[in-house]
């Protein structure tokens, strides 16, 4: 199943349940000041969850367009060596304004993951966890689902508690996990699990989590306190990149159809060949950087030396590094630009409309950067031969 099938099946499916289909906001969050790009799919909608707007719906059902690289959710630094981390993804989530809780949420869920005219996972594969106070959502995946006792496992806060921020809307969350092992281990008796097991198998990666479902009931408060939301409400969250691998049936995000297209344009360029161990991670940042780079361009991001653009620079540079790596001197990363707006333009059309403008500064940040290099380099080899290097000069270098 393509990236494209999940997207629009996630859509449709929630379409026909009555949700009003929203576009993806921005990546720079509008008056928001506590957020440096939006990270999650109700971002859009969190004065709504405070009670302190209204919308024409009360069901709502979106592909986000998210960020982290900054602040609170931050995984730039492990970009490339993982299967799983990004700094640009999209998020599938469906939301309910006081409307539906969670025996609605969670049998949605249920329908489109293990549904045959949806995604069509054998249930067999899939294991829940709760925070471990919350026994309704336990005795709601038992009755709406089927699910059986043993594959229900409760965690805490560090695990099943969700906030946005320091402040604002959280709630408990329950989560569904697939097993991405062969069939013959579930053969073999290892379907239902302790929780020592699923925990053992979920940290090494062999138990991924594919969709976390929020019930937003606290607006958290600057001294810590929670205080009731206006109405209980769901948020959920549904990375495309980790369904798309578990459809496509790969081991890495990086080998679906939202970056191996990416990928491959990247070796074009280098002329050297990628590989899908560790010696491949100069590859893979630059896959996911360039996605990052043009969709924060897009969003009226600019290179800069603080703030939001401080970010954008960073990953432009991470990026120039890892080509650097790879051996090559002159700009590369505008190439894959290029390649993520066609990629991905019929869906996103500020990619197609700005396309010259994300070529341009891209070309012109990387060129930058080399300059800085080739200056860097050249003082190096001046210094070499001293028995020390002035503080200064450290700096400079």
């Amino acid at each position: 199943m393509t990236s494209a099938e999940i997207r629009r099946k996630f859509l449709e499916f929630f379409r026909a349940q009555g949700h009003q289909e929203v576009s993806s906001s921005p990546l720079v969050p509008a008056d928001d000041p506590t957020l440096l790009f939006t990270n999650a799919g109700m971002v859009q909608f969190k004065r709504v969850f405070q009670g302190l707007e209204r919308r024409p719906y009360t069901r709502a059902v979106t592909c986000q367009k998210c960020v982290r690289a900054g602040g609170k959710h931050n995984d730039l630094e492990q970009v490339g060596h993982t299967a799983r981390h990004h700094t640009f993804f999209e998020m599938l989530g469906n939301f309910s304004f006081g409307d539906y809780f969670k025996q609605e949420a969670i049998a949605y869920a249920w329908e489109w993951v293990t549904g045959n005219d949806w995604l069509g996972i054998d249930p067999d594969r899939l294991y829940v966890t709760v925070h471990h106070t919350d026994d309704d959502a336990r005795q709601l995946w038992r009755k709406v689902t089927g699910v059986s006792e043993k594959r229900i496992y409760g965690l805490g806060d560090e695990d099943n508690f969700w906030q946005m921020a320091d402040t604002g809307p959280a709630g408990p969350n329950t989560e569904i996990y697939v097993d991405l092992r062969g069939i013959g281990d579930w053969k073999k008796g290892k379907a239902d699990l302790t929780q020592d097991e699923f925990m053992k198998l979920q940290t090494g990666g062999a138990l991924l989590e594919i969709w976390n479902l929020v019930f937003m009931q606290y607006d958290l408060q600057k001294d810590g306190s929670r205080s009731p939301l206006p109405a209980p409400s769901v948020d959920t969250g549904a990375g495309l990149e980790r369904i798309a691998a578990v459809m496509q049936g790969v081991p890495s995000n990086f080998d679906t159809d939202l970056f191996a297209p990416i990928i491959e344009r990247a070796v074009e360029v280098v002329g050297k060949k990628y590989e899908r161990g560790p010696g491949g991670a100069s590859y893979r940042v630059l896959a996911d950087h360039a996605r990052a780079v043009a969709f924060l361009l897009a969003d009226g991001v600019y290179p800069s030396n603080e703030g939001r653009g401080y970010v954008l620079r960073r990953i432009l540079r991470r990026a120039v590094r890892h080509a650097w790596l790879l051996g090559r001197r002159e700009p590369t990363l505008v190439h894959l630009v290029h390649t993520v707006s066609g990629l991905m333009g019929s869906v996103y059309a500020e990619l197609v409309q700005k396309r010259s403008h994300l070529e341009s500064v891209t070309r012109a940040e990387e060129e930058r950067f080399f300059d800085t290099i080739e200056g860097g380099l050249e003082r190096l080899e001046q210094l070499q031969g001293a028995k020390t290097i002035s503080g200064a000069e450290a700096f400079k270098l």
